[in-house]
């Protein structure tokens, strides 16, 4: 989806124009996809807009820099103040998204990263439903990529590291150029791990099922864990258990989840209807919950917007 530019970007402390938020040629992450980042979003709410879950999105970013071994030059508390302040100085009063990077600059080459210079950028600007509108409303089809998901042996799967992002890119154009709207990645024993940029999850019956993280090497989704306490305080049974892909063919529901993706049924996959191939009323309850949740509509969730002010 294209970018619209807002006015400033925070940059290493400051406020910069957009255009002038400029890194070098030889900046090591650009060579070496060395570096990690979040997604995260804003909303418009009856108070102001509010960003939900920041603390966690940050904290989740220092997780990620401390497997990578990435010293980040801020604390927690000071990315969550410079998040607020991009939202404020862009008047995204209406919401939008925001992406905090960390990522290696110029100084240093080869691949050895540790002499290497720290930088960190947070931007943000109005993004809308990362697979469409009709796909919220309607679902999306999904492939089961050739493509599997990384070997936690061979790259940190539980952190959100800039370079590991091929592995989806490969997918998601695979399965584009195919017809479909996204990608399911298998691990490498065959089970379900996630989509390209979003937790999978399955409905049987009032159960609803995610693979476990520890298992599957899918990333654990902040939103993800949200629909978690959400599918349990409507009164469904939520559990981790492994899946593999026929289990998406004969589930009664699915649907994925992300920040950029929100909650997005899911009516097919590999050309099989899912359930009735239309949203299904669980999946349907916990979107309506999630959606009305980020907006300041449930007084029990308050507690994840963290407003602007």
């Amino acid at each position: 989806m294209p970018i619209t530019p807002t006015e400033k970007i925070w940059l290493d402390g400051e406020l910069v124009d957009w255009d002038k938020a400029r890194i070098h040629v030889l900046t090591h992450s650009l060579h070496y996809g060395s570096g990690v980042f979040e997604g995260v979003r804003a909303y418009p709410t009856s108070r102001g807009v509010a960003v939900f879950r920041l603390t966690d999105h940050i904290n989740r970013l220092f997780t990620s820099a401390k497997v990578f071994m990435i010293d980040i030059p801020y604390s927690p508390a000071e990315l969550v103040a410079a998040s607020k302040e991009v939202v404020r100085v862009n008047g995204l009063d209406d919401g939008c998204y925001l992406r905090p990077i960390v990522y290696l600059g110029y100084g240093e080459m080869g691949l050895n990263p540790l002499p290497c210079p720290v930088s960190v950028a947070i931007a943000a600007w109005p993004w809308g439903t990362y697979l469409g509108d009709e796909g919220v409303a309607n679902g999306i089809r999904l492939k089961v990529s050739s493509w599997q998901r990384h070997d936690p042996n061979a790259v940190p799967t539980a952190a959100k590291g800039t370079g590991m992002y091929v592995n989806s890119s490969l997918a998601k154009v695979e399965a584009l150029k195919a017809g479909y709207d996204e990608a399911v990645l298998l691990a490498s024993d065959g089970r379900v791990s996630e989509c390209t940029g979003e937790n999978i999850f399955v409905v049987r019956g009032r159960t609803v099922v995610t693979p476990p993280t520890s298992e599957s090497a899918a990333l654990a989704g902040i939103t993800q864990d949200s629909v978690r306490t959400i599918a349990t305080d409507l009164g469904f049974e939520f559990v981790t258990e492994a899946l593999i892909r026929t289990d998406l063919y004969t589930a009664d529901e699915a649907f994925l989840t992300g920040t950029a993706a929100e909650v997005v049924p899911i009516r097919e996959v590999d050309d099989r209807p899912v359930g009735t191939g239309r949203p299904g009323p669980v999946t349907k309850q916990i979107q309506d919950t999630y959606f009305a949740t980020v907006r300041g509509e449930v007084d029990r969730y308050k507690d994840w917007l963290e407003h602007v002010e």
